[in-house]
């Protein structure tokens, strides 16, 4: 929207205001508010004397006016859900916050404020995610004001690690018992990283990090006796590849879906869109029965295989497709308990993959694995659509034991989370 002449004169203001001319800024304000007394920054100017005078109900009055004549500003967001959270109204209150996060997820206040009052509503867990998130957006050299909150913020988030580890512990610990003759120390400092009270230092995985697993890019084939089977069935995998590409294209769909007021970070171009697609067989520990039905004989390898088994994690299993000219960003996978395979089917050429330092090219008929808690990338710079074949495998560094013990970690992390205290 084109900025009008009082939307310079609201923006001369402000800067007054920040410049510390009081004085410049007061004659400024008067004559905004004489010549458009509608205008939503002087509304707002009016909503933030009257909460400073105890009076909220009146504020979301005259914020209303406001966001109707401006509903894509944050600031008039933040200010209505102060409003209600002074009238009482929580729930309101969270939803303004969230309104104003969909217009700027990455805006401090909204979050800060959105802690503040998931902790006040009860929601101790939540509010120590959203405190979480509010700490990643915290400025360098926040203002005198904020370092309360700041404190606060990260108490919360403090008391919910050792919370979250307890819990963990108190949840495993008939199984670890099972395995009391077992070397368990790798499991025990990665709870308490996945709890929050201790750093990972080694793989930068999003969501579990397993401790002084090596930061191996790609793994020895050694490892993997079953390649040859894998390798042995590409032609099955690329006739039922090409019949569903023909046939069922809109059963695809886009492997980043990111909801609204989430940060998209370096998916914007990708999110929600097909040019990196998937058909799943297997996701998140779950068959897709339809998409096995209509690809039999490629379910069936995958079967002999020893595909991870974390249940409501593992197996994935999908057809991954990328699109002419197109690039996967660099990114971090969920953890280094599991490894990515890789089998490609359709390779045009001038496709490129990169795990940390070490980039190769696929090639036809061969497969690979490696882990994709460590950042990776793909291109492919050619006319012609790139398919690859990905399922996931355990780590074959872990013992039995310590897959168990991930498996019952994942688990108990899940129930934590389950219920809001």
């Amino acid at each position: 929207m084109a900025q009008t002449p009082y939307d310079e004169i609201a923006a001369r203001a402000e800067l007054a205001e920040r410049m510390g001319a009081q004085s410049d800024a007061q004659v400024l304000w008067r004559e905004l508010a004489t010549k458009a007394p509608g205008h939503p920054r002087v509304l707002l100017r009016q909503a933030r004397a009257q909460i400073q005078a105890r009076n909220p109900g009146a504020a979301i009055e005259i914020l209303r006016s406001a966001i109707a004549a401006n509903p894509n500003d944050p600031e008039l967001l933040l200010e209505q859900a102060l409003a209600l959270r002074l009238m009482g109204d929580v729930a309101g209150a969270l939803a303004a916050v969230a309104a104003a996060l969909v217009l700027d997820p990455y805006n401090f206040l909204a979050l800060l404020s959105k802690a503040s009052l998931l902790e006040q509503a009860g929601k101790k867990k939540a509010a120590a995610r959203a405190y979480r998130d509010a700490l990643k957006t915290a400025p360098a050299r926040p203002l005198p004001s904020f370092e309360a909150p700041l404190a606060r913020a990260k108490e919360a988030v403090a008391r919910d690690a050792e919370a979250a580890a307890e819990h963990l512990r108190h949840e495993t610990a008939a199984l670890r018992a099972q395995f009391a003759s077992e070397d368990l120390s790798r499991f025990e400092e990665s709870l308490e990283i996945f709890a929050g009270t201790k750093k990972a230092f080694v793989h930068d995985p999003i969501l579990f990090n397993f401790s002084k697993l090596p930061a191996l890019t790609f793994f020895d084939r050694a490892h993997f006796p079953w390649f040859e089977r894998l390798e042995a069935a590409t032609g099955v995998f690329q006739r039922e590849l090409d019949a569903v590409l023909r046939e069922d294209w809109a059963r695809f769909r886009p492997y980043i879906q990111l909801p609204a007021g989430a940060p998209v970070n370096q998916w914007e171009d990708l999110n929600h869109s097909k040019d990196w697609s998937t058909f799943f067989l297997w996701e998140d520990g779950r068959r897709n029965d339809e998409n096995c039905r209509r690809c039999p004989e490629s379910a069936a390898v995958l079967q002999t295989l020893p595909m991870a088994d974390q249940p409501g994690f593992s197996p994935t299993a999908m057809f991954s497709v990328l699109q002419p000219r197109t690039a996967i960003p660099p990114h971090t996978g969920s953890t280094n308990v599991r490894l990515i395979c890789h089998l490609p089917l359709i390779l045009p050429g001038k496709c490129r993959f990169r795990v940390g330092n070490d980039v190769r090219e696929w090639r036809m008929g061969e497969a690979f694995v490696f882990d994709d808690s460590i950042e990776h990338e793909a291109w492919n710079d050619s006319d012609e659509v790139r398919v690859v074949l990905i399922f996931d495998v355990w780590n074959p560094l872990l013992s039995e034991a310590e897959r168990a013990m991930v498996g019952a970690l994942l688990s108990a992390r899940n129930s934590y989370y389950a219920k809001d205290s």
